[in-house]
């Protein structure tokens, strides 16, 4: 593969309310075992994008964590490799990363080292399975300057919290507008971008001279008329988890069996980080229906269409209904979850009932399950 990759993953976003407090978003647990980011990382190996760079920064710790190997994602190697970078103060800079632009010229001399011609600019918070290849194809045959991956939403769906986009017959951006008020397209930016390496370092070093630090405002947008911008569209599952109910709504889509073949069951596979557990013990008189219950997990209740996390436990007489419950949860007997999602360690505790009457209802339990 022609081209070094960078995957954005340092930004906090407050639409997620609680769940973001102690993690970053690429960081969310997605389908039972997997990261958000896990899904951009499997994209660039099964492209063989040899060289990925994470930036990370906000609630670092446990996306850190988990990128402590590169070997789950075949990034073990001796020419390429992953590099997670996170804000480093300097003589010269004392800030931390300030916008998406930022991140990356504070971190140019990865770029500027780097031999690939092409650079795949991609967020870390995204569900999709995509060939940077064919992306890449597309891009040289256009003779563009920037390639912007797009896709039409649905009727219906909520285009204010993206990026919306005009072309013209030829694909090529007119109009780019991010995070409208009034959305005047159904057409969305997906925070892919293949662009020259030589390109980028120009456009950023610029934008830092005139103390700008946005990619999209403060490049995308600025330069639509200056430079040739083009828009690339897929029709293949792609959702954003950006919100608590983007996020809710993208994990139940594994519920649906096109969904979770795709990921699970269709070549190119998605990697992860392995954890030794051993599998789930169903204990006499527990029902699941429809339901995704990963490694590690107890059950002794009934578990209906949701998602359970890694080393869940359910008590006796529990019942939990469309919900999503995340790892190492323990929930005690005669529990009632439903439209809820449980934060991660949680002691939920006996003979108690969360429904999420309004929307979805995130459960944060301030119980100090272990001894200090």
């Amino acid at each position: 593969m022609r081209a070094v990759g960078i995957i954005l993953a340092g930004g906090n976003n407050r639409k997620m309310q609680e769940l973001t407090t102690k993690r970053a978003v690429a960081a969310m647990p997605v389908a039972g075992s997997y990261r958000a980011i896990d899904f951009a990382l499997s994209n660039m190996t099964n492209s063989h994008v040899q060289k990925v760079a994470v930036l990370t920064q906000y609630n670092a710790r446990s996306l850190n964590e988990h990128l402590n190997s590169s070997k789950w994602w075949n990034f073990g190697r001796k020419q390429g490799g992953l590099y997670v970078f996170t804000p480093t103060i300097t003589s010269d800079n004392g800030y931390w990363y300030r916008g998406t632009a930022d991140a990356i010229y504070q971190n140019l001399d990865f770029l500027k080292r780097c031999h690939e011609p092409y650079v795949i600019i991609t967020s870390g918070d995204a569900v999709y399975k995509m060939d940077y290849n064919k992306v890449l194809e597309y891009h040289i045959a256009k003779k563009a300057d920037i390639t912007v991956v797009c896709k039409e939403l649905e009727a219906g769906e909520d285009a204010t919290r993206f990026g919306t986009i005009r072309m013209n017959e030829s694909a090529r951006i007119e109009e780019f507008e991010e995070k409208p008020m009034v959305a005047n397209s159904n057409t969305i930016s997906t925070g892919i971008y293949v662009i020259r390496r030589r390109q980028l370092i120009d456009l950023v070093e610029h934008c830092a001279e005139e103390d700008r630090h946005d990619f999209v405002t403060d490049i995308l947008i600025r330069y639509k008329n200056l430079k040739k911008i083009y828009g690339y569209k897929i029709n293949s599952y792609w959702s954003n988890i950006s919100t608590v109910d983007a996020y809710y709504q993208t994990n139940m889509d594994f519920l649906k069996p096109e969904v979770r073949n795709y990921f699970f069951k269709d070549l190119p596979e998605v990697y992860s980080k392995v954890g030794d557990l051993p599998p789930v013990k169903y204990n006499e008189g527990s029902v699941v229906k429809n339901s995704l219950i990963a490694s590690g997990s107890i059950i002794n209740g009934t578990v209906e269409n949701s998602i359970l996390f890694k080393k869940t436990f359910v008590g006796n007489n529990c019942v939990i209904k469309n919900s999503i419950i995340l790892n190492d949860v323990y929930l005690g007997d005669n529990t009632y979850i439903e439209n809820c999602i449980v934060e991660s360690r949680d002691t939920i505790r006996a003979n108690t009932r969360h429904v999420g009457e309004n929307g979805v209802k995130v459960v944060i339990e301030k119980n100090e399950r272990y001894a200090v």
